[in-house]
């Protein structure tokens, strides 16, 4: 026997004795029940059998079946396109571990994504006689838990088959600990009209395959604003996200609480800011700003305070009454006023603004003296002129008959421009 002889008879010996992973297996499985015809149930296995031949003529066993095995069918309309381009990569770790649920459908784990900012969960429920919205609250899902690990659960969104048997859903959580092998998804199912079970799902986690960090950058800048300052301390750029912590001590946030002002821009593109939140606490409120994954090359790096929470002191007169609908402006923006109405209890006076504004310090003065508004009833959203204006109804506690309308200021979203430069190392 000559060396290509020995060489074939030695390859043959050891690809009889290789058998693919448990999980391919039973993926190609499924996929072969599924299949409509034999032709394509052929064409799976030539598939099958292709990828491990090139796995192992490169010398690099179950590579494409990994990579297989690792991606996660069936998610793609609920994914973003982050999610979807790291899932063709075959980032995610497959779990397919399953439970019964108490009206008997099957609650399956099929795989998850994990890195430091967070872990992305996919699951399926699986019914023949039927699911639904009922369903869906058999499974109310809270945290996961493991060694180091309480991660809550922050955002989930899920979708229907047309034969409304099964649902499949993404739930995101916070981070989980690098040290954990184990990790347990706690979740009650209802089982009475006010009475809930708690469940426990334990799976395995293999920390060795979280996505690794592309960015971990202190900021330590500062932005002063009308009313206020905005700290920024730190970011995190992971392959599923951007993540940018700091605090705010503004006074007047909780008038125009919105966040969507503030932008992250790479190299002149500006990525989407996909979350926000705001944490009060003693000193101020914490700040948490989430946008999409970063671009893998980047040359300059700027987070920018485009628009947010200001103020402008007005002490704006006006006369009243009036006989018909008037326009004024408020330092740029508009300020529509209809006649008052008397009522038994007072005076009502129905404005309208953009949308972004808020008066400050508003009240009549009549014959008596000054009357503060009472409060402010109806607030409702209108469209004119593809302008989104706000309506509401001012009430003062007065019989007099006005004579002006004074307001002191306003609240609304004010161009700042702030540009701060973030270090790329």
């Amino acid at each position: 026997m000559n060396e290509i002889e020995k060489r074939l008879a030695a390859e043959k010996k050891r690809i009889d004795a290789i058998h693919a992973p448990e999980q391919i297996e039973q993926r190609l499985r499924r996929a072969l029940r599924a299949a409509p015809s034999s032709k394509r149930r052929a064409k799976m296995w030539k598939f099958a059998a292709a990828a491990l031949f090139l796995s192992l003529l490169i010398g690099t066993q179950y590579n494409a079946i990994a990579f297989y095995g690792k991606t996660l069918f069936g998610f793609g309309e609920l994914t973003s396109d982050t999610l979807a381009r790291l899932n063709e990569q075959g980032k995610g770790q497959a779990i397919e571990k399953g439970m019964t649920l108490l009206d008997g459908t099957e609650l399956t784990i099929e795989g998850i994504m994990t890195d430091a900012n967070q872990l992305i969960l996919y699951y399926r429920l699986f019914n023949s006689k039927g699911v639904d919205e009922e369903t869906s609250d058999l499974f109310n899902t809270r945290n996961i838990t493991g060694f180091l690990t309480n991660a809550h659960v922050i955002s989930g969104t899920s979708i229907m088959n047309d034969d409304r048997t099964e649902i499949k859903g993404i739930l995101s959580f916070e981070p989980v600990s690098p040290f954990s092998k184990k990790l347990t998804l706690h979740f009650s199912q209802q089982v009475g009209s006010s009475q809930y079970s708690e469940e426990a799902l334990t799976f395995p986690y293999d920390p060795n395959q979280a996505m690794p960090t592309m960015l971990k950058q202190s900021i330590r800048q500062t932005v002063e604003v009308d009313k206020g300052i905005i700290s920024f301390h730190s970011i995190t750029a992971t392959p599923t996200m951007t993540v940018i912590t700091g605090s705010l001590n503004v006074e007047n946030f909780d008038r125009v609480s919105d966040l969507s002002g503030i932008q992250l821009v790479v190299d002149g593109v500006s990525i989407d800011q996909i979350g926000s939140s705001i944490e009060s606490s003693f000193n101020g409120s914490k700040l948490e700003l989430k946008y999409d994954a970063l671009p893998e090359e980047i040359e300059n790096l700027e987070l920018i305070v485009e628009a947010f929470a200001g103020y402008e002191t007005l002490e704006k007169k006006i006369s009243l009454p009036l006989r018909d609908e008037r326009a004024e402006m408020l330092s740029g923006k508009q300020l529509w006023i209809d006649p008052l109405t008397r009522t038994s209890q007072g005076i009502e006076l129905t404005i309208a603004t953009d949308e972004d504004v808020m008066l400050d310090q508003v009240s009549v003065v009549t014959t008596e003296g000054i009357t503060p508004l009472e409060t402010t009833l109806n607030q409702t959203y209108m469209e004119q002129d593809g302008q989104s204006l706000k309506v509401r109804t001012l009430w003062f506690e007065t019989n007099e008959q006005p004579e002006e309308l004074l307001i002191e200021g306003m609240h609304y979203m004010k161009r700042y421009g702030h540009v701060i430069e973030i270090p790329i190392q």
